[in-house]
């Protein structure tokens, strides 16, 4: 019992300790390949990174490769999303009748201006020959007649009331007293001049009128596309929005472009008639005195016997 006991009592502690010892040795043995392991990509990382001075050309690169960048964005600029010929080849029906009824409606109303201008200097240069060729100087009025261009407005009313002058005779004709019936012929000649002058003028008043509200439904309808594209896109991205919003935008403009030079040329137009009728109103008045009342050369025969009776 004695020699157990004592076995038990060094032996086993000792036996104990050794076993723990290898048993750590082992473990500690397990674990050394798996050590390394990290420790190796831990290196090989560091190997590629050692090329810093690589780094700095890339970073020197950086602006060459902007300038390739620049470029492209040039053309891109270039080919502008927002202009005349992206709006017609991306638009469709309706915005390209639109933009045609917008067109049609600028190019007449300069038509008009432009022409009516040119007709309103011819009137008014009609009346500075009048005094230039000395109309009221001359024997009679078919001479002052012939002083004058044949294209002249004045001309024409002064021929129209020497004929009505002359060619007063007839059942129903004398039943009219002259001054009536000559009267009556220079105010038709007198409307007949206005009629040239005032025509197209109604064209520019549609235009300067209905003009912003073609353009306002040009804008709506670039809006729609824009809530179209969003609703299929599913969210409201600038390339998704921006095109229609500028077709919408460039309608305005063309509906504006269109619309004040029209009212603008309409109330200048309206100014100008205004001011060469005055004239042409004042000649006539004069012409009407000297046929009925100043020369009595130019008196209907039937009143020169009433008036030697």
């Amino acid at each position: 019992m004695s020699k157990r006991y004592h076995f038990v009592r060094y032996v086993a502690p000792v036996a104990f300790t050794l076993a723990m010892a290898v048993a750590a040795n082992q473990t500690t043995m397990a674990q050394q390949p798996n050590q390394p392991a990290p420790v190796q990509p831990a290196a090989a990382p560091a190997q590629p990174a050692a090329p810093a001075p690589s780094a700095q050309p890339v970073s020197a690169q950086q602006p060459v490769s902007a300038i390739p960048a620049s470029g492209e964005d040039k053309a891109k600029s270039a080919e502008n999303p927002y202009g005349l010929k992206a709006l017609w080849s991306g638009g469709d029906i309706v915005s390209r009748i639109t933009l045609l009824i917008l067109a049609i409606m600028s190019i007449g109303s300069w038509y008009v201006i432009v022409i009516k201008i040119i007709a309103q200097n011819r009137v008014a240069g009609a009346y500075k020959e009048v005094n230039r060729k000395k109309f009221w100087q001359q024997k009679n009025l078919q001479q002052s007649a012939e002083t004058l261009s044949t294209q002249s407005a004045y001309r024409y009313i002064t021929e129209n009331g020497i004929e009505a002058a002359q060619h007063h005779k007839g059942a129903l004709q004398d039943s009219i007293d002259l001054y009536s019936w000559v009267s009556m012929s220079l105010h038709r000649a007198l409307d007949h001049i206005q009629g040239r002058l005032q025509s197209g003028l109604a064209f520019l008043g549609t235009v300067g009128s209905t003009a912003p509200f073609v353009g306002l439904f040009g804008t709506v309808w670039g809006i729609h596309h824009a809530l179209s594209a969003i609703s299929i896109a599913g969210q409201a991205t600038l390339d998704k929005v921006a095109g229609p919003v500028g077709e919408a935008l460039i309608m305005t403009a063309i509906g504006l472009a269109t619309a004040v030079p029209a009212v603008l040329g309409y109330n200048f137009l309206v100014r100008r008639n205004k001011v060469v009728m005055d004239q042409a109103r004042n000649f006539t008045a004069d012409v009407q005195c000297v046929l009925i009342g100043g020369n009595p050369q130019n008196k209907n025969p039937a009143t020169k016997e009433s008036d030697a009776a």
